[in-house]
């Protein structure tokens, strides 16, 4: 803490982790600056939060006084052109991300997660396994709770289960974890990235880029991205659903198997987990390995796995009364969730499409919505690309808001069928967040089928 006394630092972004970033900011002796160029009006509880605390901050703009700093946080949000970034460093300045900030204030034993699908489920289930052993532990990053929250309360034993996605790896510099998994590449956030894979892949890979000697570097071996750019790291392993492996843990037939220098430390039946999909599958697998290295005793992980819930907004029940089935898929941020979720239901899909686009190519999901979708409710920024693709394939239908989307459905399908909202797109056109989104498609579910 002693490195961050006194000094000047300026925080780009007053989202999540931008604040938690300057509270701890505070508690190391440095002097933060939040700087946001969005309206007091869309961020005023942060805001009133923050000046509190008496932290200064400013609202609509980056002003010349952030350049008055020592060191500038960058918050994942803020893109890497965005000319407040560009013109810092031209002039010199220390540019870092929230989660470079943090781990360096952070004793625990990191155990990070990345990849386009599957980060929040591994990343819970992994918190949910070290939670049961008795552990000091924590879940944090792009999960929920921001790394700023909980760095300090870990000590030289806690276990950390970190989600992060390719923004808050653009901007570290020596962090390091003890374990580190790619889940999977496809394409996403390519508006980010000038539209070319090679940069959001180069940036899932600064992952491993710190590590060494013992630190587990884990990959997923039916990735066909991460085979064809290379295994690079420090102890590198593997985990797979479709072949075997000889060091880590793959899929035999219906159970999960861990081999380390091909002798089996772990099994266990698939069809005792409450998770299901052999995407859920390469999850759990990912977990199990990133677990064993922690140390955790096999018991407890075998334990975790049966125990485990899916999680909020992935594939979630949204209980009514009129006999359809309501699920809230608001974390399908791209097109390949949206894969999944198509593949999960039998029964004719209302689906819920738009946002704002990543750069989707809806030709991945044609078969699949052709073969499943009845109707297509499309929303948001993309509303209009969403009916260009598919509107002289199936029924679409330009919607207005998530409300109006529920209450077509809700008119519309028959009992037994599926309204999903698994949009494909990022929420910021229409809400705070994908947590936000599902929220309101929840409570519109409740009031209008419940």
């Amino acid at each position: 803490m002693k490195s961050y006394q006194k000094l000047k630092i300026s925080i780009i972004g007053a989202a999540r982790s931008g604040e938690a970033a300057a509270y701890l900011a505070v508690k190391c002796g440095a002097t933060p600056f939040v700087s946001d160029k969005s309206p007091y009006e869309s961020i005023s509880e942060v805001v009133d939060r923050l000046k509190l605390a008496g932290i200064e901050v400013e609202t609509g703009k980056n002003s010349e006084s952030v350049f008055n700093c020592d060191l500038m946080i960058v918050s994942p949000g803020v893109p890497m052109e965005a000319p407040v970034v560009v013109e810092a460093q031209k002039r010199g300045i220390r540019l870092i991300s929230e989660v470079e900030f943090a781990s360096s204030l952070c004793k625990g034993r990191i155990f990070a997660i990345t990849g386009t699908n599957g980060k929040t489920t591994t990343t819970a289930l992994l918190h949910h396994i070290f939670s049961l052993s008795g552990i000091k532990s924590f879940s944090a990053g792009n999960i929920g709770t921001a790394f700023s929250e909980i760095a300090l309360e870990c000590d030289e034993n806690s276990l950390v289960a970190l989600e992060l996605s390719s923004f808050q790896l653009d901007l570290i510099e020596q962090f390091k974890p003890e374990g580190a998994a790619i889940l999977n590449i496809t394409p996403d956030h390519l508006n980010r990235y000038g539209y070319k894979i090679e940069n959001y892949i180069a940036s899932k890979y600064r992952i491993f880029m710190n590590q060494s000697g013992t630190d587990l570097s884990l990959y997923n071996a039916d990735d066909p991205v991460l085979k064809a750019h290379g295994y690079k790291g420090a102890l590198i392993e593997f985990f797979s659903t479709r072949n075997e492996v000889s060091n880590g843990t793959y899929l035999s037939g219906k159970r999960l198997v861990t081999r380390i220098a091909g002798k089996v430390v772990f099994s266990c039946d698939t069809s005792d987990l409450k998770l299901r999909g052999e995407h859920n599958y390469a999850n759990a697998a990912a977990a199990i390995t990133l677990a064993l290295k922690a140390g955790v005793p096999t018991g407890i992980i075998r334990d975790g796995l049966f125990t485990f819930e899916a999680v909020e907004h992935r594939l979630e029940a949204v209980p009514s009364q009129d006999g359809i089935i309501y699920i809230n898929d608001s974390k399908a941020t791209n097109v390949d969730s949206v894969i999944y979720a198509l593949k999960s239901f039998d029964a004719p899909i209302h689906l819920i499409l738009g946002g704002i686009d990543k750069g989707n190519d809806y030709n991945l999901i044609k078969d699949l919505v052709l073969k499943n979708v009845k109707k297509i409710y499309a929303i948001g920024e993309s509303a209009h690309k969403v009916i260009d693709f598919f509107g002289k394939l199936l029924p679409v239908e330009k919607v207005t808001s998530l409300e109006d989307c529920v209450l077509k459905g809700h008119e519309e399908a028959n009992q037994g069928d599926v309204v999903l909202l698994s949009p494909a797109c990022a929420s910021f056109d229409m809400f705070r967040s994908y947590e936000h989104r599902g929220k309101v498609f929840k409570e519109a579910v409740r009031e209008i089928a419940g």
